[in-house]
């Protein structure tokens, strides 16, 4: 949800499936790019105050598409993130102004696992 290019990048660590994703892919216009990112940062500290939060995995392609993966351990959170009054006030900005086209999908994570090569397992999938 970030636009922030100093962040660490590196993918959210996650508890053991089922969980759920929000899966927001974005393409922006070139309006207000300081509000945008203004905003973004602050729905970013938000969410994580949202129970059934577990974290969060964006990207931004030099073309322009955004894809931002929002994980919560249930559907309430989801619920609960989707009707958050800044959100929903993003949400408006967001169709008036920063987007020109959006998609949402939300998923149940039924299976994951995570690699590192620096991890205790010497290099093999967790």
């Amino acid at each position: 949800m970030s636009d922030r290019t100093d962040a660490a990048v590196q993918p959210t660590s996650l508890p053991e499936p089922p969980y759920y994703a929000a899966i927001f892919t974005s393409l922006r216009t070139d309006d207000d790019p300081d509000g945008y990112a203004r905003t973004a940062e602050h729905l970013s500290r938000l969410v994580r105050e949202v129970p059934g939060f577990l974290g969060e995995d964006s990207a931004r392609t030099p073309g322009g598409l955004s894809v931002s993966v929002a994980y919560f351990r249930d559907l309430a959170g989801i619920e609960r993130w989707r009707d958050h009054p800044a959100h929903r006030a993003a949400k408006r900005s967001g169709r008036e102004r920063w987007y020109e086209r959006y998609a949402i999908h939300i998923a149940r994570v039924e299976h994951g696992h995570a690699f590192s090569r620096h991890s205790p397992t010497g290099g093999r999938p967790e």
